[in-house]
């Protein structure tokens, strides 16, 4: 599948943003898809995952301030209280043989998830 993002760029301390990630060749039943950021120098991080029937996971530090969902063939990820901390390139994945999730974030360095996003880059200024 080919996954495409937007929704990323510059916003203050305390903001909120909403990011998007179009899926080409969604089936109906779906797959385990989520959200990933990474800082230059720094290796990628799971942030939000959520399986076929829509059951979210989420990091300790975005847990609360974070919303991972779906809607047919857009995954979203509604980001509020931003912090300069979340500033990084956030990535959407797919893993298009999952259905029933990992139990949490997928174990690093990803080799289960089968397709990546180009990025979209969040600048949270402080």
């Amino acid at each position: 599948v080919k996954l495409v993002e937007s929704g990323g760029g510059s916003v203050q301390a305390g903001g909120s943003l909403r990011l998007s990630c179009e899926v080409s060749d969604y089936n109906s039943r779906g797959f385990c898809m989520g959200w990933f950021r990474q800082i230059p120098g720094e290796e990628r991080e799971g942030v939000a995952v959520i399986d076929a029937d829509g059951n979210p996971a989420y990091a300790e530090d975005v847990k609360g301030r974070f919303t991972i969902s779906k809607d047919k063939n857009i995954l979203f990820l509604d980001m509020s209280s931003l912090k300069s901390e979340d500033t990084a390139k956030y990535y959407c994945a797919a893993d298009t043989s999952c259905l029933a999730g990992w139990g949490g974030l997928p174990p690093t360095p990803y080799p289960a998830l089968d397709s990546w996003g180009q990025g979209t880059l969040v600048t949270v200024c402080s």
